[in-house]
């Protein structure tokens, strides 16, 4: 039996490679350049739903600083609060914005997909940048997206936003998602390798060749889908179309939850799809990181526990600074993360077999 402590072993040193790597690579937006010839090529799309406390700041972000946008386009999704006349307000004021009022949502289709897909029949950028309305936007950060995507010849760039965590609560839970994100993915695969498996996408910052995703309406293409992220990166993938994924610094940033409760709420909806959409692998992932220390231990002797413990704290180390987070914060807060993580997979498992997930007023199942 002792086996099993050396497999749990090399999956962790497999994961502190692979946190290394992201660490090294520095996924990051290029550094801004000499914009001045830029042309007005950019569509930018923001699906809004009660919105109110959002969507001012980030008008207020593209309007600073429009470099390369051509129109910024809010889709009104039958708001209740005071969304549509902030909106209102705003293209006053910017005559690149504009409104769109929201359609009674047709059956069999998410409500944000249906938002984006109405959104790109408005659109006519060069490029489509579809942007949720709590992200900020700051450093020229859409230009330099612009500047990556025809560097590299790809036709879809993701960027997970660094998240803005207000309080203990948010800081518990947030960190998980980069925690597992970059110890099990190199983001530089996602963009070299074109198998499928290897993907990862963020919905609040989807940047798009225009004319490509018109001929693939991907967002008609996954409308069921309460992850459209995660599958239109794989569709793309598919259809052997190049994508990537970088990490938010201080340019791409956004406060997804204001409490533990929401927190844990948000990240249920979608959890199982950091692994495959596989429930197995995520409990499996659960299990091992919960009790690998005990088991090697008990296997494997004093001396490989230490080892093992040194490369869960270099792997929470690297993965917090890549991701912009306070090591020490997540260093002390190890076991309650793991808490927070078994929550987070039950409450999931939960709402899928129940298939009841409110989300902005919706059940996504």
């Amino acid at each position: 039996m002792i086996w099993i402590g050396w497999v749990f072993m090399v999956f962790g040193l497999i994961r502190l490679a692979i946190s290394f790597h992201n660490f090294i690579s520095r996924p990051y937006l290029p550094e801004p350049g000499n914009n001045t010839f830029i042309q007005p090529e950019i569509s930018v799309l923001i699906p809004a739903r009660n919105e109110e406390e959002n969507i001012g700041l980030i008008l207020s972000d593209l309007s600073s600083d429009d470099t390369g946008i051509k129109e910024i386009i809010v889709y009104d999704d039958n708001s209740t609060d005071e969304t549509t006349p902030i909106v209102h307000k705003w293209s006053e004021s910017n005559p690149k914005i504009k409104l769109i009022s929201g359609h009674d949502l047709p059956e069999n289709w998410m409500g944000k997909n249906f938002a984006c897909y109405n959104l790109a029949k408005e659109a006519k950028g060069k490029y489509l940048l579809f942007l949720d309305a709590d992200v900020r936007i700051r450093n020229k950060a859409v230009i330099r997206a612009l500047s990556y995507l025809s560097h590299h010849k790809i036709k879809l760039l993701s960027v997970f936003p660094q998240q803005i965590m207000p309080n203990r609560g948010t800081y518990l839970v947030v960190p998980l998602m980069n925690w597992i994100l970059l110890s099990l993915l190199p983001l530089t695969a996602v963009r070299k390798i074109p198998q499928p498996s290897l993907s990862a996408a963020n919905g609040q910052f989807m940047f798009f060749d225009a004319e490509t995703y018109k001929k693939l309406q991907p967002h008609k293409k996954v409308k069921r889908s309460a992850i459209e992220d995660m599958k239109i990166v794989r569709y793309y993938k598919r259809k052997k179309i190049k994508v990537a994924v970088l990490l938010g610094y201080d340019d791409v940033q956004c406060k997804m939850y204001h409490n533990l409760d929401e927190a844990v709420e948000g990240f249920s909806k979608n959890f199982f799809e950091f692994f495959g959409g596989s429930q197995f692998l995520c409990y499996l992932f659960a299990i091992i990181t919960t009790i690998a220390p005990w088991v090697i231990l008990a296997l494997n002797g004093i001396s490989a526990a230490v080892i093992y413990i040194i490369i869960v704290l270099l792997i929470r180390i690297l993965i917090s600074v890549t991701s912009k987070q306070s090591a020490k914060f997540n260093i002390l807060n190890i076991v309650s993360q793991q808490f927070i993580l078994w929550r987070i997979i039950l409450n999931a498992s939960k709402k899928k077999k129940k298939k009841n997930l409110l989300w902005k007023g919706r059940n996504i199942y």
